[in-house]
């Protein structure tokens, strides 16, 4: 049997993280982790979909060349060496990872892991991985099996994050029927595609299968895309996709899907007015749920909420003492840069600092659609429902010199600030590298910085960093590259 200070189960950005800085620590540590090291993010989430994106980006600008004074010909995807590309920088980054883990001494585990009891794991072997509808799945071991090993640790930190939400649907197990992660298994871009779900993961890939000539059609329950965005960005968004040729059919629902007389995936989509669309492949994509279900939390006395989340207190320590839980498993935010700082604050509660916090207050959040989302605090919806007297303002991208050369003018900087102090509280971006621009607004939030301040900070031009100056002047009432305010 091992033993070590702190066993880590899961190698994700939470998990690999907290085992890199409990070594750094001085701490003995194993880690657990039944695929590549560096989870969903590196493997099936993060990276490989913003690879494709770039991908999809790149193919758009050559589409458009001419618009630059540039004339190319034969212009043509290779969806083939798209996948390539992806995977070799995949491939890269997970090495990387694990040279990490090693370098720092960390004891990585091979192996699906479940709870014996709070501080002793159990280390199942698992089979060759399959690539099927729902994504990456390994072969469990047979029922009643022996574990291949048992590691007792004086902590131990649950890091197994998510997977993509099955929706019970009729025709939801149909052959073409496939999730977020499932995607990645797709050898050419589908003629025709449906994504249930507008939040990020839909509308990333609406928005990637449309740059690549897919025909889109995405459907979203709530009243605009991306709902947990302000309302006026998702309202943007809509707007640049149907510009795009996406079908975007909000305030919709999916009741069924079944096969179609010519073999097509034939769906129903209940809304103003019921209709079906006929696709060759359907996308699911309406969120994630808490890795938990090969855990056996039960054995380990762990308390989940009524979703099945963990629940953690800010120094991630759940019910029972001497176990810890970081990443979507909490369901505190379902974002890969949220588990790594949630497990560097649970290392250091581990190594012994009890000052350690996690605070929630400024976590940005980018969605990589075209225009890319981007936001942090609070939306206007949400100060008001909290009680603040609020100003708010927006600077479009179109107004700056940047954007025009760029070419990249759709979009807006919108602030969300207290109307008596001017402190920003919220910011929300739709625009040219808008994934990019946040840090300013997290930064502005974390510091408790006003509009004065933004205003008064010296922003280099041209640049797209601009819009934060521009729109914190406008908030002021005090614009200089756009209209100024009508007068009552």
């Amino acid at each position: 049997m091992q033993e070590f200070d702190l066993l880590v189960v899961g190698g994700g950005p939470g998990g690999y993280v907290a085992a890199i800085r409990a070594a750094q620590r001085g701490l003995s540590v194993g880690l657990v982790e039944k695929e590549k090291a560096g989870g969903v993010c590196l493997n099936w989430g993060c990276i490989p979909t913003k690879a494709m994106l770039r991908s999809a980006e790149v193919y758009e600008t050559v589409l458009h060349a001419a618009d630059f004074g540039v004339h190319a010909e034969n212009v043509a995807l290779d969806y083939d060496a798209v996948s390539r590309r992806k995977d070799g920088i995949v491939k890269n980054l997970t090495d990387g990872v694990a040279g990490l883990l090693k370098a720092n001494g960390v004891t990585v585990i091979d192996g699906h892991a479940r709870f014996a009891s709070p501080t002793t794991v159990d280390v199942y072997g698992t089979g060759e991985s399959e690539l099927g509808a729902g994504g990456p799945r390994y072969a469990a071991s047979p029922a009643g099996s022996e574990p291949i090993e048992q590691v007792r640790a004086r902590d131990v930190l649950v890091a197994t994050g998510s997977v993509p939400v099955q929706l019970p649907l009729p025709g939801a197990d149909l052959p073409g029927v496939i999730t977020s992660d499932g995607a990645f298994g797709l050898t050419e871009v589908p003629g025709r595609i449906a994504v249930i779900g507008g939040s990020a993961v839909g509308a990333e890939w609406a928005s990637l299968f449309a740059a690549l000539g897919s025909e889109v059609t995405i459907v979203e329950m709530m009243p605009s895309l991306v709902p947990a965005e302000d309302a006026e960005v998702g309202k943007e968004l809509g707007k640049s996709l149907r510009k795009r040729g996406v079908s975007v059919l909000a305030d919709s629902t999916v009741s069924a899907i079944e096969r179609g007389p010519s073999d097509e995936l034939r769906v129903t989509v209940e809304g103003s007015k019921a209709q079906q669309v006929d696709v060759d492949v359907v996308l699911v994509g309406v969120g994630r749920r808490p890795n938990t279900a090969a855990l056996d939390l039960d054995a380990a006395g762990v308390a989940t909420d009524e979703r099945g989340f963990v629940r953690v207190d800010e120094q991630l320590r759940t019910n029972v003492e001497h176990v810890y839980a970081i990443g979507d498993v909490t369901g505190e935010a379902l974002l890969a840069h949220v588990a790594s700082h949630q497990g560097i604050t649970a290392a250091e509660v581990i190594a012994g600092d009890d000052h350690a916090r996690i605070d929630y207050t400024a976590v940005p959040a980018a969605t990589f659609t075209h225009p890319e989302i981007a936001s942090v605090g609070l939306t206007e919806a949400r100060a008001g429902e909290l009680g603040h007297e609020i100003v708010t303002a927006k600077f479009p991208f179109a107004a700056l010199g940047r954007s025009k050369t760029y070419g990249e003018t759709e979009g807006f900087m919108k602030i969300v600030a207290g109307k008596q102090y001017g402190e920003v509280l919220g910011v929300h971006i739709i625009g040219p590298s808008a994934s990019d621009l946040i840090t300013e607004g997290a930064l502005a939030i974390t510091l408790e910085a006003t509009l004065d301040e933004l205003a008064e900070t010296i922003h280099a031009h041209p640049t797209l960093g601009e819009v934060g100056m521009e729109a914190a002047m406008s908030a002021l009432g005090l614009p200089v590259h756009t209209a100024p305010p009508r007068r009552r």
